[in-house]
């Protein structure tokens, strides 16, 4: 019997839960997935429309693409909103061609992907 203020236990009945290998993004403490959480929060900008760019891509391209592209997405993801606000709305484009390369694929990506779903972040 529990006094008061104690904390109660917590079990764990579900069966499914028992002995199940489902690991989340949080439970997973390996490079890749401290590198990707990494990614994520970077990706997460001040402004909202670099938010509906960055992170569909993220999730959605960014595993499927070249390391060198992954790599010039790390150094965007670096920069100041301005410039990738100005180079994301097709004002300018970065004067690096990693760079110019790497935008041009998340515009691409943007054009041609229903995100109506990230449309709630």
């Amino acid at each position: 019997m529990e006094g008061a203020g104690a904390t109660p236990q917590l079990r764990y009945t579900d069966p499914s839960f028992i002995g199940s290998e489902r690991l989340t993004l949080n439970d997973d403490n390996s490079p890749a997935a401290i590198l990707r959480k990494r990614l994520y929060w970077h990706s997460r900008r001040g402004m909202w429309e670099l938010d509906l760019l960055l992170i569909p891509f993220l999730e959605q391209r960014f595993d499927h693409i070249s390391e060198e592209d992954q790599l010039a997405y790390q150094q965007l993801i670096e920069g100041e909103d301005q410039d990738l606000f100005v180079w994301l709305m097709h004002r300018e484009w970065p004067e690096e061609p990693s760079q110019r390369r790497i935008v041009q694929m998340i515009v691409e990506h943007a054009e041609t992907t229903d995100n109506s779903a990230y449309r709630t972040l």
